[in-house]
Order: structure tokens, then sequence, then C-alpha cells
């Protein structure tokens, strides 16, 4: 049988363990009673030193005694005094655990808001559910995209330390204008944290890979299932942009919702980029332009006033954008014939400097005499240089092979073992195993004897680990092009954004990096979903692509010329003109390496032999 002393312990663990408001409930009870029972103490002494004083003014005096050290200073006759002296002391010992326990509570509740688990309480606002690096570029851009929107809010719900990871996004981010950051700690899998980040009340989701568990996708998956089948899920649909890293998975991701989830598969999208760039030097800068939210983006847009006009010609009518392509029913289409017609369901698609400022004009002239005629080049054999290897190798040699002419090989240099690779009919594959990073083992291989270089990140590797010996690669291939004297064609695969300003230089080399590429891209997409579709027929190898072609193959070397006549010349080639690169200032980083991508277009302006037109085609 419990004995009453069980009991009472029992329920004496019970009532402190109910928290802050029963602990100072039973302090004052226990103080409470004290003093009156000093009062009785007094009474029953008679050493009041006020005769016939009221009971409610002794209990008043006995309590101020309790509470006051001073007051006992003027107390009168030795035996009030002693007891006085006892309340005040035992007062001092209830007070000093009263301040304890607040002193405790506040502690207590710093810690818990340190720790990031109150609730969020904004709506409209960008939820980030995980962290990988790529969590860096996207809020910068994103907070770059709310600009003109005033104040604008982006939650973070990732596991780990709530102040490290707000310290990381301080420290690498920097200023973001009047965008608020908030972060929360928590498992983006579980629906109970995921009520903590407020879910149902943001206006876009972005869901980052998990860098640190094997198999990053399945987290993915898990994570955008707990919202689309959350019983707490709002009535709209959701838009999520979640990233998956292998193509075996996309199929089984697409299950869990293809119409409220944009996947953006890492891996593929960067491969056909670096094997875009490779080919045409200073296309690398062209995509970040596009991608960024400084300067000019992609966006849609509707003209009545162009409704019955030809595509053609509603590209003049453009002032300060470019007309790209068309969205009709869901379907886009970049770069559709000169003469399709528009109509009142075609959304226009522009590059712009703002959505806010698209302007069309009916004033333009065209300079009919600096047209050339149409010419193009004939298809080249290409050799082509890839040292090291990673996942993404297999999907950049099946993209090759795509854009290749027939004869064409690839030499893939690299210190691990020959992977299975498969290849086109129209490209030859050759494996040396050696050390990129050796000018012995480069000088072997004949560098300056390739048409174009590709540099690959080894992913197996920290980033910064892996990035270093990226770097000593590129120092050892601008070392070979000066003893040569001649430029390559470089396209540098980097994992760490803040380690590209390490390998910049006066060179005109490209450079990739892959996670601001993808976290520019994921940014773009959760502020207009409709852009996965122009990313993904933009990044294809099927389809109309960016080229830089020969200024020579448009207008004469040397008139004076602007946009609407360049536009004019690549019609006639089945072409969009959207920009040109000036060779001459290919290696200026403050003029954008060359690169005027959507200039006025009544801006007049001469190119020269060597000078490039950046269209949009079908290779």
């Amino acid at each position: 049988m419990t004995s009453l002393r069980a009991k009472l312990r029992y329920r004496f663990d019970n009532l402190m363990s109910r928290g802050l408001i029963s602990l100072i409930g039973l302090l004052s009870l226990v103080t409470l009673i004290f003093v009156i029972a000093m009062t009785i103490v007094v009474i029953a002494t008679s050493s009041y030193p006020v005769s016939g004083e009221s009971l409610g003014e002794m209990l008043w005096f006995s309590l101020m005694h309790a509470l006051d050290p001073g007051t006992v200073v003027g107390a009168e006759g030795n035996t009030y005094r002693a007891i006085m002296l006892v309340t005040t002391f035992g007062g001092l010992v209830f007070l000093a655990g009263l301040i304890g326990i607040v002193s405790g509570a506040f502690d207590a509740k710093v810690q818990s808001l340190q720790k990031g688990r109150s609730k969020v309480l904004e709506s409209g606002h960008t939820l980030i559910l995980g962290w990988n690096s790529r969590i860096y570029t996207l809020i910068r851009e994103i907070s770059v995209a709310n600009l003109s929107e005033g104040r604008s809010t982006i939650v973070v719900l990732a596991p780990g330390d709530k102040v490290e990871n707000e310290d990381a996004i301080r420290e690498r981010v920097g200023k973001i204008g009047k965008t608020n950051v908030v972060v929360r700690s928590g498992d983006p899998m579980s629906l109970s944290d995921l009520e903590i980040a407020n879910h149902s009340g943001a206006r876009s989701v972005i869901i980052l890979a998990d860098d640190e568990t094997t198999n990053p996708d399945l987290v993915t998956m898990k994570t955008a299932l707990a919202l689309v089948n959350n019983p707490n899920r709002k009535d709209k649909k959701y838009h999520i942009v979640a990233e998956i890293k292998q193509p075996e998975n996309l199929e089984r991701a697409q299950l869990v919702s293809s119409s409220e989830v944009k996947w953006i598969l890492a891996g593929d999208v960067m491969s056909r980029v670096m094997v875009q760039t490779s080919r045409q030097s200073g296309l690398s800068q062209i995509f970040l332009d596009l991608l960024d939210f400084d300067g000019d983006e992609i966006y849609f847009t509707k003209k009545p006033e162009l409704v019955g006009k030809t595509y053609l010609e509603a590209q003049h009518h453009f002032s300060n954008s470019s007309l790209i392509g068309v969205r009709l029913d869901g379907m886009v289409e970049l770069n559709p014939a000169g003469k399709t017609k528009l109509t009142d369901g075609h959304e226009l698609i522009v590059i712009a400097p703002d959505d806010s400022d698209i302007q069309t004009s009916d004033v333009f002239k065209i300079e009919t005499k600096a047209i050339v005629p149409k010419r193009k080049g004939a298809a080249a054999k290409e050799r082509i240089l890839i040292l090291g290897q990673n996942e993404n190798l297999q999907t950049i040699v099946s993209e090759l092979s795509e854009y290749v002419a027939t004869g064409s090989s690839a030499t893939i240099l690299s210190v691990s073992d020959a992977p299975a690779l498969k290849a086109g009919p129209k490209l030859k594959l050759d494996f040396i195993t050696g050390d990129p990073t050796s000018r012995s083992v480069l000088d072997q291989v004949d560098v300056p004897g390739y048409d174009h270089i590709m540099v690959l990140a080894d992913r197996e590797l920290a980033s910064e680990e892996a990035d270093a010996l990226t770097l000593v690669t590129l120092l050892q291939l601008r070392a070979i092009a000066k003893d040569a004297g001649k430029s390559f064609n470089i396209v540098t695969e980097m994992l760490d954004d803040k380690n590209r300003e390490l390998a910049e230089s006066t060179e005109a080399d490209d450079f990739i990096v892959s996670d601001q590429l993808i976290g520019l891209m994921m940014a773009q997409i959760s502020e207009n979903p409709a852009l996965a579709e122009v990313f993904g027929y933009l990044f294809s190898s099927s389809g109309s692509e960016l080229y830089l072609r020969p200024a020579e193959w448009y207008v004469k070397p040397g008139e004076m010329v602007d946009m609407h006549t360049l536009i004019e010349a690549a019609s006639k080639r089945g072409e969009t003109a959207v920009g040109y690169r000036k060779i001459v200032l290919e290696s200026s980083q403050q003029n954008n390496y060359g690169v005027a991508l959507n200039p006025e277009k009544v801006r007049r302006f001469k190119l020269e032999a060597g000078d490039k037109v950046i269209v949009l085609a079908v290779d």
C-alpha cells in the first residue's frame, strides 16, 4: 500500500512539473502562510509596538518585513524585532526563490526562441525547406526580386541550430534590403514542423536536396508529399519547386503531384548547360544574365495592340524588350516561325528589364543595305577534352553526341577508373588515367590540340577541396595557354560561388558555378512557375537554343546598325536575335565580357569581324 509520504511526494512532483505559474503560486502560498504564522507569533507574544492595532495592519507590516529587509530597522521592542528579523530572513529565502524561478523561466524562454520552434505568423511568404549551399543564392535572388514589392518575407525551415543558420545566412548573403528572413529549426518531412513554418500561408515553396543523406531524392519526395497530402493543407494549389538529383527518380517524383510541383533535375540541367557553353565562349554569361534578378529576365506579357501581327512584326514593336517566343494553352514555343500570327490567346515571352516596364513602339528603321545574304559555316569535326569526372559525365557525353559533327572525339582524363559510358555514333570516346592537376600529365595529352575543354568538379569530395583541385587544374591550363600563345575555350564547373572570384581573371574563360545556376533557376521558377517550361525548352538539345554566331553571317562588318537590323537579318535565317557580343571586350568584367543582351532597339552600334550575334536558333 502506498504511504502518505509517497502520495504527497508524487503530488508535489506533479505540481512542480506544471510550469512557471504553478511554481509562483506555490511559493506565494508558502510565503503567505509564513507571514500569517509570524503575525500569530506577534499576537501571541503581545510584542506589537502599537496597542489596539487591527489584525489586517499587523499582517500588512509582517508582509512588508518579509518583502523589504530594510523595514526591520524601524521595529521597536526586542521581542518584536527578533520576530521581524526571522520574518525578514524567511522573506529573503522566499524572494530569492521567486527571483530564481522567474529568471530560470526567462532563460528557458530565450533558449526556446533560439531553437526556432515558435510558429510563423507571416503569410504570402516564400518558404524554403531544407538546407544546402544553394540557399544563399536563393535568399539573395528572391530578395532582389522583391525589391519593388516593399517588405517581404522568406521563411527557412531546416534541421540544425537556428542561431548558427542565421549567422551563416548573415555572413554569406549580406544585406538583402527590405526582405525579412525568418529561420525555424525543424524537420521539413514532419507535419507538425511544417505547421511551424505556416506552409499553408506561403505563396511559393522551395525544397532543397539534403546533401548530407545517402539518398536525398527520397527526402525531397517525402517532403513534397508532406505538403500536398497534409491534412491541414490549403484549398488552393501549392506552388512548389523541388530539386531532384538522380534522373531515375524523376518519374517516381512526378507521382507525388505533377500539377503542384515543378521538379528540377539539377545534374541534367547542369550537364546540358556545360555542353552548350563549352562549344560557345561567352554563353555562360548570357545564361547568368537571364537567370539572375539583376538586369534583364524572362517575362510573360500580353499586348492587345500586337494581336494580328506576325511574330517578326511583333519583335520590331518592342522598344526595350526582346520577344523570344510565345505560349498558347500552356505550351511554350521559342523562336517560332516569323510568319506566325499572334492571337488573343497568345502570351508573349520577352526578355525585359522589368515586367512593369515592357513597352511597345511603332518607331523603327531597318538598314536593309547592311544585311548580308544568308550563309552558314560547314559543320567541322571537334576535339573535346574533359578533365575529371562525376555523376553527370554520362549526361554530358550524351549531350555532346547530339551537337558534334560526325568524326568528333572526346578525351576524358581522370584519376579515377574509366566508367562505363555510352556515346552516340558521331562521337568517339577515349579515356586516359592521370591527374588533371599535373602539368606533365597535361603536356602528354597535348592540350592545345583540343577545340573545347571542360573541367568537372569531383562531387565526392567536400566543396572546398573539390574547388581547390579545380582551381589548380585551371591555373595549369592557363599556364599552358600562355606558353602556347593561344587562348582556350574552357568551361569550369565549381561547386561554391564564393570560389568563383578566385578563379576569375582577365582570361576569356567561361565559369559554370553549379550551385549558383541551379539556385538562380529555382528562384526564378519560384517567382513564376511558367518559367519551368521555358528553361526546359531553352536548355534542351532539341528545339531552339541560344547561340553566338559570327556577326558577318548577318550584317556587313563595320556598318552602323541597330537591333532592328539584326532582328531582320536573323529572321531571314529562321532565327531570333536578342543581342550581340563585342570580341574586344571579351575580357572586360566591367563591360559584361562584351555581352549586350537585350540592348535598346534604336541604339546604333558597329559590329566587326570576330564579333558575335546572340540568337535563338535550331542548329
